[in-house]
């Protein structure tokens, strides 16, 4: 199987493992998002979905969440990883979005990421889920399972994000990158597979050795 192959396969598997594809981070509306997205760096999004209840009960808007200030923020979310630059980055992007886009979240990918805390893969999130625009953000489970399926060499992020967009129709991204994320976390995880034990790799392998599409 070619790579084209590979990913058409994948494909297939993954629309028939998750015809749904709900956003697994809770949110409300387009900033919810932002910010639970925003936390959710070198975090669970479990862990995420417990804070940000509290968090949205006072600071679900940009008015507030900047009104908070960091040092409440922060207490807000002391739970989770890099909890003190996150404080800063919220607080930060709240300020900007009500100096500079009326208290709305920018609908273009240079506005989102000028944003304190905001990187690409955010950017992504947010374009992706909330205005429809077709984007690819990779995660760790995107980047570990494209090299797995030999769908890209997995050099950086930015490498397999291209190398997806490459093989994959652009109308089926913002559904897609979820579905491999959910594969990853329930199927081909880190430490419980090796390459060959889940259903996909384990049939990717078994069609690559009988040559079949």
């Amino acid at each position: 199987m070619n790579r084209q192959e590979r990913a058409d396969f994948v494909a297939r598997e993954l629309e028939r493992l998750y015809p749904e594809t709900p956003i697994p981070l809770d949110h409300t509306d387009a900033f919810t998002l932002l910010v639970a997205v925003v936390l959710s760096a070198q975090c669970t999004d479990r862990k995420v979905n417990e804070i940000t209840p509290a968090l949205f009960a006072v600071g679900g808007d940009p008015a507030r969440m900047a009104a908070l200030g960091v040092p409440r923020v922060h207490q807000l979310i002391r739970q989770l990883g890099l909890a003190p630059q996150k404080s800063k980055a919220l607080v930060g992007l709240s300020r900007m979005l009500l100096d500079l886009h009326g208290g709305e979240v920018p609908r273009t990918f240079e506005a989102l990421e000028a944003l304190p805390g905001v990187g690409h893969k955010t950017a992504s999130v947010v374009m992706a889920q909330v205005f429809g625009v077709p984007a690819f953000p990779v995660d760790t489970h995107i980047h570990r399972l494209s090299k797995r399926w030999r769908l890209s060499p997995g050099k950086s992020v930015e490498q397999v994000e291209r190398d997806l967009k490459r093989v994959f129709p652009e109308s089926s991204w913002n559904k897609l990158h979820l579905r491999i994320i959910y594969y990853g976390r329930e199927h081909c995880t880190a430490r419980g597979c090796d390459g060959k034990t889940c259903g996909i790799c384990r049939k990717l392998s078994v069609r690559a050795l009988r040559g079949a599409v």
